[in-house]
């Protein structure tokens, strides 16, 4: 695979080599030496480095990051409306539903994921080789890089369909790497989730939670069991998050987007003090008309005025006779000391919570999870005696609501519950095969045995 290359591999040497982006944000001191490669895992300090280097790369450019998969998706989908027409970075594209194989953003959400993947594999097969790291901090260690893992693997199947799944360093092998199934690729993560469960404590090893954790394993252990139909299980899984003494649902919504929130699950730390997270800046303008992206039409129409979150997570931009609404979660584009890009939070688990009780009939205490948002809003709760099929409904349009911009919910819910059909009636160019996004065709080209291309592309 392209993304696996000889330059890949040069450049996670040097990075290695010379342990940069380890960074403050990780609070991991950096040797003053260069040491060798092969040296790097044999003490718990350079091993910790090159661990922080890959929660770096997933902050600067992997599909978690605040500019990537949330923004590709808000556009694919209908929470946003692109402005910005001659961009050359694919958006436009992907916001008309006119995905190609060599769309740029295709292209690079699949490259830079894979590349992460192999830095992953890469301090895996370190770890395992390693003999003067404590079985403690190994197991902390490989946990946490196998976890990461399984996270970037299932997006990837979400968006891609069926992948390959590579677990080594192994150039030859990785370019020539047929695809897994996507219910293979399920299974797999399953199996890797469970261990990173043995593995992973509860506790966080950085009280800013910029680190993934045992209930972070649970919160994917639940997603991987709605995707095959295991409700009864996801809510399992869910539960012991939910109930679990690290988190607190917050109350407050001018607060949900604090650093120090104990509803957060897994957050990443800008780069340097002061710095805004990059959704701050992404989805920002003002006194003009939007040249890049607005909240779309159809997420607007979906709020009640009343909606504390239109007030608190919404900018309203009005010019002559035209108005726009920006997402302003984010709020500090400068000397920010309050906010981190959340990842993850309690609130998901809850309307999963919520949706995996709704799919088992259990209507009264879904409605327990749902309620919870819903009333933080100023919206009034959701009573007894909805239909299961309403009350479904209901959850899926809170979700919307509650996850606009982040992290590509809108999509994931609508794939998870099979209606991402429904965006024909918002987005004009939608086809049935855009539930899949193409492979890219760079890759196509360098390694055969990734055909067939996903259908219509």
């Amino acid at each position: 695979m392209k993304t696996i290359t000889n330059i890949t591999i040069l450049l996670f040497s040097l990075l290695l080599l010379n342990l940069i982006s380890c960074e403050e944000m990780l609070e991991v001191d950096v040797p003053e030496n260069q040491i060798d490669k092969n040296n790097v895992f044999q003490d718990t300090q350079t091993a910790n480095s090159a661990l922080s280097a890959l929660y770096s790369s997933l902050r600067d450019n992997s599909l978690l990051a605040g500019d990537k998969m949330g923004l590709f998706l808000s556009n694919y989908t209908d929470d946003l409306t692109c402005y910005a027409t001659t961009a050359t970075n694919g958006i436009y594209e992907i916001s008309q539903n006119q995905l190609i194989s060599s769309n740029a953003a295709v292209y690079s959400l699949w490259s830079n994921t894979y590349q992460q993947i192999y830095f992953s594999n890469s301090i895996l097969e370190g770890l395992e080789k390693s003999s003067g790291i404590s079985n403690t901090d190994k197991r902390r260690m490989k946990g946490e890089a196998l976890l990461i893992r399984c996270i970037l693997y299932f997006y990837l199947q979400q968006i891609y369909g069926d992948i390959p799944y590579l677990t080594t360093t192994d150039y030859t092998a990785n370019n020539t790497s047929s695809k897994l199934s996507s219910d293979d690729v399920l299974v797999r993560l399953e199996n890797d989730l469970n261990e990173c469960y043995i593995l992973l404590a509860d506790e966080y090893s950085n009280s800013e939670r910029i680190f993934v954790n045992r209930k972070v394993a649970e919160l994917m252990m639940a997603k991987v069991y709605f995707a095959e139909q295991r409700p009864a299980d996801a809510e399992a899984k869910l539960k012991s998050i939910a109930q679990s003494s690290l988190y607190t649902f917050e109350t407050d919504i001018a607060k949900v987007f604090q650093k120090s929130g104990k509803h957060i699950l897994w957050q990443l730390k800008p780069k340097n003090s002061g710095d805004a997270t990059k959704e701050a800046s992404l989805y920002y303008f003002t006194g003009a008309a939007p040249s890049s992206y607005a909240l779309s039409t159809s997420l607007m129409s979906s709020f009640a005025s009343s909606d504390f979150r239109k007030s608190n997570w919404m900018a309203v931009i009005t010019v002559g006779a035209n108005t726009w609404y920006r997402a302003d979660k984010y709020k500090n584009r400068s000397n920010n000391t309050t906010e981190y890009s959340i990842v993850f939070r309690l609130e998901e688990v809850y309307l999963l919570l919520s949706e995996s009780l709704a799919k088992q009939n259990k209507l009264n205490e879904a409605l327990l999870y749902l309620n919870a948002t819903r009333q933080r809003a100023g919206l009034s709760a959701v009573t007894s005696g909805i239909s299961q099929s309403d009350l479904i409904t209901e959850i899926a349009s809170e979700n919307r609501r509650e996850f606009f911009t982040e992290m590509g919910h809108r999509f994931f819910d609508l794939k998870r519950n099979n209606n991402l059909n429904s965006l024909i009636s918002s987005k004009p160019n939608w086809q049935t095969n855009h539930q899949l996004w193409p492979i890219p065709q760079k890759d196509l080209e360098l390694n055969s045995n990734l055909n067939p291309q996903n259908p219509g592309y």
